[in-house]
């Protein structure tokens, strides 16, 4: 048998270009603060970086960690990650170009202010695409702020965008910046996987896989398939599991697999009170083991 299936807690059933991408607007309605927590602050040569990306007709925000040395802003680093540089999964994108000037600072009332330089919005995008660019941004400055520690997570932390030292740059052509920003928790990914990241390489053996849901009273289905050297995909496992904490609250999830060396997909989704499988909800993931 390929793969044993370690039971955790789960139900098993053996068995980017942002270029054409539009996007549903956004409103103010749909931006509850407190419902997009912070990261928690981690002592690590990793630091969250989001990305955007689609899953089926919808288009959200996603998160990954990317290893930095000590030295420099946190801030200002991941950042330039996320303008200058490609995700590691293949599924997502950004719209940001590399800029010429990038600062940061953060105020003792946990506002973060960025200065960029105005080469960074040379993209052209719907007015959907430019919220959730701006939104890109201020997920990623303050979850790399609260996750150094540099700011306190249990407080209300806002964003103030500025391009070149100015206020009231249309973002995009789309959006106006230069006022205190926050989270909006309507464009975040309802569910991602964690680890393991694309394209990792596992050893053999038992491998681990954990990831976060936005609505922990939804459980997550998951499949686990492995591709031949013809590119084929075959299933290998599906199962449930539950995300920990409290019913329409953030919460993460995990199980384990005994898997041999090969190169595997996992897919992962939040099922609805009906027991289907809410496709736009679903995130996958390219990995080896061997």
């Amino acid at each position: 048998m390929l793969a044993a299936l370690l039971l955790t807690g789960c139900i098993a059933n053996g068995g980017g270009s942002a270029a054409g991408v539009t996007s549903p607007p956004v409103t103010i309605a749909d931006a509850p603060a407190s419902h997009a927590p912070l990261e928690t602050t981690q002592a690590s040569t990793k630091i969250p970086v989001y990305w955007i990306g689609r899953s089926k007709e919808e288009v959200y925000l996603y998160r990954e960690f990317r290893d930095i040395s000590s030295d420099g802003n946190p801030v200002t680093t991941a950042l330039k990650i996320m303008m200058s540089e490609k995700p590691l999964d293949h599924d997502f994108f950004t719209p940001w170009q590399a800029p010429e000037n990038l600062a940061t600072s953060i105020s003792g009332k946990n506002v973060i202010t960025v200065d960029i330089s105005r080469d960074a919005f040379n993209s052209n995008l719907d007015a959907g695409m430019a919220q959730r660019a701006v939104q890109q941004l201020v997920y990623t400055a303050t979850a790399a702020a609260s996750s150094s520690g540099l700011i306190n997570s249990g407080q209300q932390i806002q964003v103030v965008i500025l391009v070149d030292g100015h206020t009231d740059y249309m973002a995009f052509g789309q959006v106006k910046l230069g006022q205190p920003m926050e989270r909006n928790a309507s464009l975040v990914a309802p569910l991602w996987i964690i680890d393991p990241q694309e394209e990792t390489t596992l050893p053999t053996g038992v491998v681990k896989f954990n990831g976060r849901s936005t609505d922990s009273s939804k459980p997550v289905s998951w499949q686990i398939l492995q591709e031949n050297n013809k590119g084929e995909k075959t299933s290998l496992f599906t199962g449930q599991t539950q995300a920990t904490g409290d019913p329409g609250q953030y919460g993460v999830f995990n199980f384990s697999a005994q898997l041999k060396a090969g190169k595997y997909e996992l897919r992962v989704s939040q099922v609805d009170e009906a027991g289907a499988t809410i496709e736009t909800s679903t995130d996958t993931r390219i990995f080896n083991v061997g």
